[in-house]
């Protein structure tokens, strides 16, 4: 593979995987009614709602802003402290909009750009760096929204179906 190939290899599963996990979020969202999205078990835990709001300021702060150029104006203190606000829809409508315009911007890096250092929150990052860690902090929350929605809706989500042994049994591999 070309090295063309290798870095679009990794640019192209970051985009995948953050459209993947970014659509698991909305139908988790989509499930939960506007009191559920801002429902805490304690105070030392984060609603639905502050995990979205919190994915959002990252991605816009580690890519939009600091990759993409855009201006950083991220509170995100602001993002844990809300106890309610936005209903599900804005709250679907912002994370989709934040992604896509992420996704835009990680499509526009080119393979050297992504040796290039950033400062992010005191952190010295490279472009690949910056992108792996929105990727990988991404998937972390996605793990704890799926959760929190499962113990709210006490339903299965569905994501995995396709995998049980039910669906696998007439299917020549």
């Amino acid at each position: 593979m070309s090295e063309r190939g290798n870095y679009r290899l990794f640019l192209n599963f970051s985009i995948d995987k953050l459209q993947q996990l970014a659509s698991r979020i909305d139908t988790c969202v989509s499930q939960l009614s506007d009191l559920q999205v801002w429902t805490r078990g304690s105070e030392n835990e984060n609603a639905v709602g502050n995990l979205v709001l919190h994915l959002c300021g990252n991605v816009r702060q580690w890519i939009i802003a600091s990759i993409g150029g855009e201006p950083d104006d991220r509170e995100r203190d602001r993002e844990f402290s809300a106890r309610a606000g936005a209903d599900k829809a804005e709250l679907r409508q912002r994370l989709g909009s934040t992604v896509r315009q992420a996704t835009a911007v990680i499509d526009g890096v080119s393979g050297q750009r992504l040796a290039d250092r950033l400062t992010i929150q005191g952190f010295e990052v490279s472009v690949l760096e910056a992108i792996y860690h929105v990727v990988e902090h991404f998937a972390m929350h996605t793990g704890q929204i799926i959760f929190i929605t499962k113990m709210l809706t006490r339903s299965d989500l569905g994501f995995y179906r396709d995998l049980s042994s039910a669906a696998h049994e007439n299917q020549v591999p």
